[in-house]
């Protein structure tokens, strides 16, 4: 499989996370159970890919924080919480792979990826949305 398909599954768990996190001691189990539900639900993917899944929820759900910190201060005009929760959970996605995972992804690739995800699952304006704010942070 790819890690496309792979990125797919890390965004079902990130938007379901975002819409039911869960209290404040149970924010684990949620994780847990969202990221089963999204390996459920897509296609078979690697035990490789389902660890990326694993990581990258985990990962962008430990520093949640500064990556909406640092999406918030380059979405002029857009405030966190008004944004699509696609395009939301899509910028988290590839903010963290940008610059938080080990290794972190070429820009290029990062920005690529989100906007092929956005024009999937989004809007029809969601792909340009989700690469000016992507570019802008990438320079």
């Amino acid at each position: 499989m790819s890690r496309r398909l792979a990125r797919e599954a890390v965004l079902q768990a990130l938007f379901q996370l975002d819409l039911n996190h869960g209290d404040e001691g149970e924010q684990e189990k949620y994780e847990a159970l969202a990221v089963d539900k999204a390996l459920q639900e897509g296609e078979k993917l690697s035990a490789k890919e389902r660890g990326y899944v694993t990581e990258t929820v985990h990962g962008t759900r430990s520093r949640l924080t500064e990556i909406d910190a640092l999406i918030a201060s380059y979405a002029k005009g857009w405030k966190l919480e008004r944004m699509a929760v696609v395009d939301r959970n899509i910028l988290r996605l590839a903010s963290y792979e940008m610059k938080f995972c080990d290794p972190v992804l070429d820009p290029g690739i990062a920005i690529n990826e989100a906007v092929e995800l956005a024009k999937k699952y989004g809007t029809d304006d969601s792909g340009r949305f989700v690469n000016g704010i992507l570019d802008a942070m990438a320079r």
